[in-house]
């Protein structure tokens, strides 16, 4: 999956907001990616998840290395951590 076809993604998820947004960083920007609308299809889900972990795969493979255990956030990662657990 290449870069137009995430952002397609987010396009289609009604997950690209315009606006004036502070960051947590303290920077402003003028776009927002909402991955929570995003990850509220699980059919889009698992579509940007298996791209992710073919990536990590990719990666990993090439250094010799492996994955043993996925961790992910409480709040605002069990989705993604779930996804990349199960590709």
């Amino acid at each position: 999956m290449n870069r137009d076809a995430i952002m397609q993604e987010f396009r289609d998820a009604g997950a690209i907001l315009s606006g004036h947004f502070i960051l947590s960083s303290g920077l402003h920007s003028n776009t927002y990616l909402q991955c929570a609308r995003v990850l509220m299809d699980a059919k889009r889900a698992d579509r940007l998840c298996s791209a992710l972990a073919a990536l990590v795969n990719a990666h990993l493979k090439q250094a010799g290395q492996g994955v043993d255990i996925i961790v992910a956030p409480a709040m605002g990662g069990v989705v993604v951590g779930y996804e990349m657990g199960r590709q």
